[in-house]
């Protein structure tokens, strides 16, 4: 199956190929939030689908594409949803397809608005690239014992907040709060001058559990329905003042911005690769077999109000130390019980060159280094009105399987 067995014209760059397939949320000026698939500049409108009857052979009520959110059709489980998505898949390759019977079943993609894909109840974000936590143990401990000593035998992650994690193209306000000088005694309240991305993947819970269960690391990628970009921006002089005792809190619960597809787990199993040697040995509950890491190629570029983008990072999701199976499977091992639309952030991802660091406080070196833009400024952390724009795909073997974006516009603080 190739771009050109589908009827419906698809660019050969498009990351909403035929082998992709994601799902999210979309509106019109003539109808109200539903489900569709991206293909090529389209969306295929699945309620409209649905009434065409290409889901007949299928045992679930059709209504699950009219919500609001993805969950209800999430939560059919991947017996149902695989099946949705082989189906479109084999209409898109019929020439006599019931879809060629109704204009009204595809939509352009530059007509529409998109929302939030998914409902999410609980988000929970890791630490999960050594580049990373090397990195940033470096700038603010100690060179020569960058990591603390619970990184290599733990995924480490926090719970953040959940009401603020908004689609692509909503932008956010610079966050106010405490901050200290290097030299200060005491703190003072204000805009924070050091705002930045974090380049991350987050995965959606496709499978809940019950209070008191687990998830093993060998069947966890059955409760993950599928992945979207993810920044999840900070204010990295907030965040130095008030992470000590318990950890993140004001400097990353302002915004976390998604793109609006979700792509499933089903399309980027083609694109599984080894992950990195874990040393020392993990305990067993951790172990894993076979290739549980993705190729996933990443950019971060950054758009100044001028207009200009400049490509400020490239890295790739395969550099991940810990993966998903094992963040989920840390997760649940105390009991803890997960939820269909739940969120799970990959952590900053950072590749071993430079040019790779997933965030501007290790591509400045925290405000060191400078970040040349096309239009002739520089940048340490992100200024009022640059858009961050973060793009992934993978490739292989002729296939495209891409996340669009997720682009937020960053403006002045409400004071």
């Amino acid at each position: 199956m190739t771009n050109t067995d589908c009827w419906i014209s698809i660019s050969e760059n498009s990351d909403f190929s035929i082998h992709n397939i994601p799902f999210g949320i979309f509106s019109t000026k003539s109808n109200t939030l539903r489900a569709g698939v991206a293909i090529g500049d389209q969306i295929l409108d699945l309620v409209v689908a649905s009434e065409l009857g290409v889901f007949n052979s299928l045992d679930f009520n059709p209504y699950v594409f009219e919500s609001k959110t993805l969950n209800d059709f999430i939560a059919l489980g991947k017996e149902i949803t695989s099946k949705v998505r082989t189906i479109i898949q084999e209409e898109l390759t019929n020439v006599d397809s019931v879809l060629k019977t109704d204009s009204s079943v595809f939509v352009n993609q530059k007509e529409v608005q998109m929302h939030l894909p998914v409902f999410v109840g609980d988000y929970t974000d890791f630490y999960s690239s050594i580049e990373h936590a090397t990195n940033v143990g470096t700038m603010f401990r100690d060179p020569n014992n960058a990591l603390l000593p619970n990184w290599k035998h733990i995924p480490v992650g926090y719970h953040g907040r959940a009401s603020s994690i908004i689609v692509s193209g909503v932008d956010v306000h610079r966050p106010m709060g405490q901050t200290i000088a290097p030299d200060a005694k005491e703190p003072t309240y204000g805009p924070s001058k050091r705002v930045d991305f974090e380049l991350e993947m987050a995965y959606i819970i496709g499978k809940k559990t019950s209070l008191g269960d687990t998830v093993k690391v060998e069947n966890a990628e059955e409760y993950i329905f599928g992945k979207v970009l993810f920044n999840d921006w900070s204010a990295r002089d907030i965040q130095k003042w008030e992470y000590v005792p318990l950890g993140p809190f004001l400097a990353k619960n302002f915004a976390s911005s998604i793109s609006p597809w979700i792509v499933t787990m089903d399309a980027l199993e083609p694109f599984k690769v080894a992950g990195p040697e874990q040393t020392p040995k993990v305990l067993p509950y951790l172990e894993y077999k076979g290739e549980r890491n993705y190729d996933i190629e990443l950019q971060v570029a950054i758009k100044s109000e001028s207009g200009e983008e400049t490509v400020v990072s490239n890295s790739n999701f395969k550099y991940m130390y810990w993966n998903m199976a094992q963040q989920l499977a840390h997760h649940t091992m105390n009991g803890c019980n997960i939820n269909v639309g739940d969120m799970m952030g990959s952590g900053t991802i950072s590749g071993k060159s430079t040019d790779s660091y997933g965030s501007m406080l290790e591509l400045s070196w925290a405000g060191k280094n400078p970040i040349q833009l096309k239009d002739g400024t520089q940048r340490t952390f992100i200024a009022d009105n640059d858009t961050v724009v973060m793009r992934g795909f993978c490739q292989k073997d002729g296939k495209k399987v891409g996340f669009g974006e997720v682009k937020t516009k960053l403006l002045p603080a409400k004071q």
